[in-house]
C-alpha cells in the first residue's frame, strides 16, 4: 500500500489584500503558490469558519496559484460576525469579484463541508468559470441534513456532547434547537450571546473528527472564533442557505462536463455520506472517493491523502 500523502510544507502568501465587496463588507484575501500557475480558489467551511494556514498546503505551490479568502463576517474580513448582506448569493458574487480581480477566466474550485455547498452553488451558477471541482464532506443544506445534526441523529452517536449542546436551552424550546440558539445569538445580551456561541461552536468541534481532538474542540470554543462561527452558521442554516429544498442536487446536471472529485468520510457525522452518494449519481463526471475509517474533517489522514492526490492530478502531476 502506498504511503498516505499529507500537507505540502508550510507556506506564506505572496500577496494579501482586502476587497471592498459593497454593503459595508471588506473581504480578506490571500494568494499562495506561484503567480501565473494553475489558478484555484479555496472555499472554507462553516459558514463562518475563516481560512487557516494548513488549507494553503493541500496544493503543490510550484504548480498552483491559489486564492483563499475569509467569507463575509469571519476571519479577517470585516465587520466581524456581521449578518447583514450575508447570504449564499452574496458569497457567490464575491467569488466572481475575486476571480475578476486576479484576472483569470476560469479556475479550479475546492470546497469542503459548507465550502462544498458554496462550491456547488457557485459552480452551478457559473459552470463556464470552473475548470475542475474538488469537494469534500458534501452538505446540500436540506431540512433532513439540518435536523440530523441539530435535532435528532448525531445526538444518538454523541449523547454526551449533545447534552452539552442542549444544556443552555430551556426544555420547552428544545424541539427547535436552531431557533432557540438563533434567538440568543441575535439578541442584545452580549454575555448570553457568547455563551450560546461557544456551546454551538464546540458541538461542531467535538463531532467533526472520528477521534475527537481536545485542542480542536478548544479552538472552536475560542471567543473571537466562536461568535462569528456560531452567528453566521446559525443565520445561514435558519434560512436554509437561501436555497430551494433540494436545489443543489436538482441542479447538479449543470455540472456535466466539469471534471470532479468528491471525497467523503464513511463516518462523517455532520454530513451523512448519502448526499455525496446522491451527488455522484447526478454528476457523472465526478469520481466519488469514500474514505473508510474517517469522519468529516480535512485533517483526517485518509481524507487529506485523497485531497492532495486530487489537486496533484488536476495539475497534471502523477
Amino acid at each position: 500500500m502506498s504511503q498516505l500523502r499529507s500537507y505540502y510544507p508550510e507556506i506564506e502568501p505572496y500577496e494579501t489584500g482586502m476587497l471592498d465587496a459593497g454593503d459595508g463588507h471588506q473581504i480578506y484575501w490571500e494568494r499562495v503558490g506561484t503567480r501565473g500557475a494553475k489558478p484555484a480558489v479555496f472555499l472554507h467551511g462553516g459558514p463562518g469558519g475563516g481560512c487557516n494556514p494548513n488549507q494553503r498546503r493541500v496544493f503543490d505551490p510550484a504548480l498552483y496559484d491559489v486564492l483563499l479568502f475569509d467569507q463575509r463576517g469571519c476571519g479577517r474580513s470585516t465587520p466581524h460576525a456581521c449578518l447583514e448582506a450575508n447570504t449564499t448569493w452574496h458569497l457567490v458574487a464575491d467569488i466572481e469579484r475575486l476571480r475578476e480581480m486576479i484576472g483569470v477566466e476560469r479556475w479550479m474550485v475546492f470546497g469542503g463541508s459548507w465550502g462544498s455547498t458554496l462550491a456547488l452553488a457557485y459552480s452551478e451558477t457559473h459552470p463556464e468559470r470552473v475548470t475542475e471541482l474538488l469537494v469534500r464532506g458534501i452538505y446540500t443544506l436540506t431540512r433532513a441534513e439540518l435536523d440530523w445534526y441539530y435535532q435528532f441523529g448525531v445526538s444518538q452517536m454523541y449523547p454526551d456532547r449533545f447534552e452539552e449542546f442542549l444544556a443552555p436551552v430551556p426544555e420547552a424550546e428544545r424541539h427547535e434547537m436552531m431557533a432557540a440558539y438563533h434567538r440568543r445569538l441575535t439578541g442584545t445580551d452580549e454575555a448570553e450571546k457568547l455563551r450560546f456561541a461557544k456551546a454551538w461552536s464546540r458541538w461542531e468541534g467535538s463531532t467533526i473528527s472520528l477521534i475527537p481532538d481536545p485542542a480542536q474542540i478548544d479552538s472552536f470554543g475560542e471567543d473571537h472564533y466562536a461568535i462569528a462561527f456560531a452567528r453566521i452558521e446559525n443565520h445561514y442554516f435558519m434560512h436554509a442557505g437561501w436555497l430551494e429544498e433540494g436545489q443543489l442536487l436538482r441542479d447538479a446536471h449543470k455540472l456535466q462536463g466539469i471534471p470532479g472529485v468528491i471525497v467523503h468520510g464513511r463516518y462523517d457525522m455532520p454530513c451523512p455520506l448519502k448526499y455525496a452518494w446522491d451527488l455522484s449519481k447526478r454528476w457523472t463526471d465526478a469520481e466519488l472517493m469514500i474514505v473508510e475509517g474517517a469522519g468529516h474533517a480535512l485533517t483526517e489522514p485518509g481524507i487529506l491523502d485523497c485531497l492532495v492526490r486530487a489537486t496533484d492530478r488536476f495539475a497534471g502531476k502523477n
